[in-house]
């Protein structure tokens, strides 16, 4: 026995599985088991006497939810990856001879809540109207060594769910078998990018892969992850976005490449902050930032329509209608409207007089371009609920856009807003090599000055540039944030799988 602290529960499990052990029965099986349908399949299609006879031979497995002993029968509820269904066990079907062991002592006294079986039998329905299999056979398939949270059902609704976030986010394993609507969460995650998947590939975009590991992180203003390369001696960089890389395959020839970009920020953690996220980006040759703005409500049109049959998404109290056009103002018109006050004439020290008076706290390293951004994000961002571009940012907040083709001190870029966060964020790609060398030198004077989210040098992507990128737009999409959204769950953590959380304490 392991030196782990066992429950009383946990100690009677281990001893029922050496008594399993002890009959013979082997309660981690070798063979495959030969599955051929599914709980969800049979209750949507099995119609009764009607169709009896194609339910004549069904073959499932899964885990068992619940257990209804009656005597020399049982009922029982099964649990596969579709769904549950119940389960009717006789005594003397699945021990049709003399030998009464399976049913009285393996079935009755040695299998838990939990453990995993496989059955054969038909499909009936019972005289309360239920649809039901009458197991005919039953196969151990693996014993389970812990208890699951109890959650109670009545009339098809469950109470008492296990809601606690640390259990449930750092057990999501169990978080899966007791709360089915999580599973569906992720179903629906991934139906979505499939979705962006097939309309970017009908457009006859090209789906790549870039480096995870790089010497420069580069693409975004965020603080990076170091690791280092032991046979090479130098350190490396999780990357904080994958655009320079993708932008130098559009100077390759590539008219149109997009990456699912897992990546990582060494940064804060709350509702809608992991360290480490999904982003899509794709660039488009010979595109623009208007462009881009139509071509991205279409998509999430089609996204809305393939998640919920319909353009409008139910967020917390909110309905939110992804119905192209979406509404479009600038930056500085968002400022204004929200806080009075014009700021599109102000320097450095007029903005920082704005943020004081408004009570906005900024720290010395801040930038034009910062102080901006955190004007916005602190009274603008939260009043656009409905899906909105906001368009034509200043030149300091943008290093990497074009800069406005008749508004002076403006890129070409705008984000997209829902539901008062940042869901997407798009250029006018910026491809004058000379323009690009002057604004990365301006982010290494912010990285003196202390701001460590500056962006570094990246001279083989100057170099890149400097062999000529097309006119070029690009959009980055935050997938995290977007399921979220056509989920309706209020915290990042609830659309990852298997979030970050601080190391497990481990009883010594």
């Amino acid at each position: 026995m392991s030196t782990q602290h066992l429950s009383e529960q946990e100690i009677i499990r281990r001893e029922k599985l050496q008594e399993l052990q002890k009959l013979g029965i082997d309660p981690y099986p070798a063979p495959l088991y030969p599955v051929n349908i599914t709980a969800a399949h049979i209750k949507s299609n099995y119609k009764g006497e009607e169709n009896k006879a194609d339910f004549a031979d069904v073959c499932l497995a899964g885990r068992i939810m619940s257990i209804r002993d009656m005597g020399k029968a049982s009922f029982a509820k099964l649990q596969d990856s579709t769904g549950s269904i119940q389960l009717y066990i006789k005594r003397d079907d699945i021990c049709p001879g003399e030998d009464k062991m399976l049913y009285d002592k393996v079935w009755k006294h040695l299998t838990d809540i939990g453990d995993i079986i496989g059955v054969k039998g038909y499909v009936f329905t019972t005289k309360t109207g239920e649809t039901s299999v009458h197991v005919t056979e039953l196969t151990f398939l693996t014993k389970s060594l812990k208890p699951l949270p109890i959650v109670k059902e009545k009339e098809g609704e469950t109470f008492d769910a296990v809601t606690d976030p640390e259990f449930r986010y750092r057990q999501r394993y169990v978080d899966l078998i007791i709360n089915p609507q999580v599973k569906d969460t992720f179903t629906k995650r991934s139906k979505l990018i499939n979705t962006i998947r097939d309309f970017l590939n009908d457009q006859g975009a090209l789906e790549v892969d870039t480096p995870v590991l790089q010497s420069i992180p580069g693409g975004a203003a965020a603080r990076p992850f170091v690791t280092h390369h032991n046979a090479l001696d130098v350190p490396f960089y999780l990357r904080i976005a994958n655009e320079l890389y993708l932008k130098r395959l559009i100077v390759g020839g590539f008219d149109w490449v997009y990456e699912f970009s897992r990546n990582f920020r060494n940064e804060g953690m709350d509702r809608t902050h992991n360290p480490e996220f999904t982003v899509l980006e794709w660039y488009t040759a010979y595109k623009d930032y208007f462009w881009m703005m139509e071509i991205t409500e279409q998509l999430f049109e089609k996204i809305a329509v393939a998640l919920h049959g319909t353009t409008t998404v139910q967020v917390g109290d909110k309905e939110i209608n992804f119905k192209a056009p979406f509404k479009r103002i600038s930056i500085y018109d968002a400022i204004k409207e929200h806080t009075g006050i014009d700021v599109s004439n102000l320097d450095e020290a007029g903005l920082r007089d704005v943020c004081k008076k408004l009570h906005i706290h900024t720290e010395a390293s801040m930038g034009k371009g910062k102080l901006i951004d955190e004007l916005f994000g602190s009274k603008c961002e939260a009043h656009y609920v409905q899906p909105t571009f906001i368009i034509d940012y200043p030149i300091e907040m943008s290093p990497l856009t074009k800069k406005h083709r008749s508004k002076a001190g403006l890129v070409e870029r705008f984000e997209l807003m829902v539901n008062g966060k940042e869901i997407a964020n798009a250029y006018s790609e910026l491809n004058d090599p000379i323009d690009q060398r002057e604004r990365f030198e301006e982010q290494a004077e912010l990285l003196k000055r202390g701001d460590d989210e500056a962006m570094y040098i990246d001279n083989d992507f100057l170099r890149a540039l400097e062999y000529g990128m097309p006119p070029t737009s690009g959009i980055g999409i935050g997938i995290d944030r977007l399921v979220m959204l056509m989920t309706n769950q209020p915290s990042i953590q609830d659309v990852l799988l298997f979030p970050q959380m601080r190391p497990e304490k481990t009883a010594e």
